[in-house]
């Protein structure tokens, strides 16, 4: 039995507040790798234009349920999964359901930056000119980056090759990549791990300016950038959601007590 703490199960003087303009809602949701469970019905709200973070120790299923948000677990043989995850209220494992359309509306930027072996300028037009876009490419190029946040940086060496960006700068583009899809959510998986402390200053504050206009989900192993950048935070153990509430609850009142030992250290 999963331990989610509900608004009813939580103390009086501490109410948890859980969203209700939900855009993404999980329900139940189980997901196994060749018959071997990795999440076992998970259940809990995406708000709008917030930002969520999944937090547990590593092989706790984290970036297997994010990956679920936009059905990249397709391209894993022997996934299968079981419950329901709305995205609007429509189910996204729906058989009416366009995976390829659904991961243009819901975004993902991954773990190790990964530019194309193109130009900056490439990169960021190459997802619009696949799928027919007939604006200005110019316009949603410069849109795109000045979004991340690394238009001032590159608008003089667009045509130059991404690979000679640095590592901050080069996660700062596959966002920006992502947005020139326009999506409504963007799933990010552990985008700063890789990265040194400015670059992931620059990423939290990105984050804080983009949530105004896309709903973000992010997983992290890091506790203060899951208290510093998000609204709503989900605990995973041994992929059971543990608890999920607000992060200033999870952070500061923990309604368990596992959550509590997490939060502060004593394991992870």
């Amino acid at each position: 039995m999963n331990p989610q703490t509900t608004p009813e199960a939580s103390d009086s003087e501490n109410p948890i507040s859980i969203p209700e303009n939900s855009v993404l809602d999980l329900q139940k949701v189980s997901i196994s790798y060749s018959g071997n469970p990795a999440v076992n019905g998970v259940s809990f709200p995406i708000a709008e234009h917030k930002i969520t973070s999944i937090i547990g120790p590593s092989g706790c299923g984290k970036s297997t349920l994010l990956r679920s948000l936009n059905r990249m677990n397709d391209f894993v043989d022997g996934v299968t999964l079981d419950g329901q995850i709305l995205y609007m209220g429509q189910d996204l494992y729906g058989n009416d359901i366009d995976p390829v359309a659904l991961r243009r509306r819901i975004g993902m930027v991954f773990q190790k930056p990964n530019p194309f072996p193109k130009s900056i300028y490439k990169n960021v037009a190459w997802g619009p000119s696949i799928n027919g876009y007939i604006g200005s490419m110019d316009e949603l190029v410069e849109q795109s980056l000045v979004q991340a946040a690394l238009w001032e940086e590159v608008k003089d060496r667009l045509h130059e090759s991404a690979l000679g960006l640095s590592g901050g700068q080069q996660q700062r583009l596959c966002i920006a990549r992502a947005l020139a899809m326009s999506p409504d959510i963007l799933l990010m998986d552990e985008p700063c791990s890789a990265l040194d402390p400015i670059s992931t200053a620059h990423i939290e504050d990105l984050l804080f300016e983009l949530k105004s206009n896309y709903t973000i989900v992010i997983v992290t192993h890091n506790m203060q950038q899951a208290s510093r950048a998000s609204d709503y935070t989900a605990f995973l153990e041994l992929g059971n959601l543990i608890e999920f509430g607000t992060t200033r609850q999870i952070f500061t009142v923990p309604q368990q007590k596992r959550t509590e030992e997490y939060v502060t250290g004593r394991f992870g």
